[in-house]
């Protein structure tokens, strides 16, 4: 599995001119499902990503984590972030999971980090969505459950 993990002043999702998720503070999740992931994966990145200490204390030093903050996290896949660019102009896309398995797995994922934080919001699956967010630092880390 793949993340792009933002922290946000604030982020929502907007689905057909709605809004189906939305936090205030925390963190903005996208997240891709390779042909290779499994539950291991997602639970190692649930915990990984609570417990990111990317968020300031008193001190302005990144020492807290989205628990300790309190804050929200919202989840968004995209399959994208597992483009292959190595040839051509064209992504390829052949290291992403079938839209069925990635599902699952997008749906495993949120609950494992719910289980953990307790304020998760997150997009619709394979929809065509806006994603809105304030960026804070700007903090944005990569994440990879195959370079960990």
């Amino acid at each position: 599995m793949r993340a792009v993990v933002q922290r946000v002043k604030n982020a929502s999702i907007r689905v057909d001119d709605s809004v189906v998720g939305a936090i205030d503070a925390g963190l903005l999740v996208y997240l891709g499902v390779g042909k290779e992931d499994d539950e291991r994966d997602a639970a190692w990145l649930a915990t990984k990503i609570a417990g990111l200490r990317i968020f300031e204390d008193s001190e302005e030093r990144m020492n807290l984590s989205v628990l300790d903050t309190g804050g929200g996290i919202l989840v968004v896949s995209q399959f994208t972030l597992l483009a292959d660019t190595k040839k051509g102009k064209r992504p390829s896309y052949n290291d992403a999971a079938l839209p069925e398995k990635a599902e699952a797995l997008y749906e495993r994922f949120k609950d494992m980090i719910a289980s953990i934080v307790p304020v998760v919001h997150s997009g619709v699956f394979g929809a065509s969505m806006e994603v809105a967010y304030v960026n804070m630092g700007p903090v944005t880390i990569l994440l990879d459950t195959k370079s960990a």
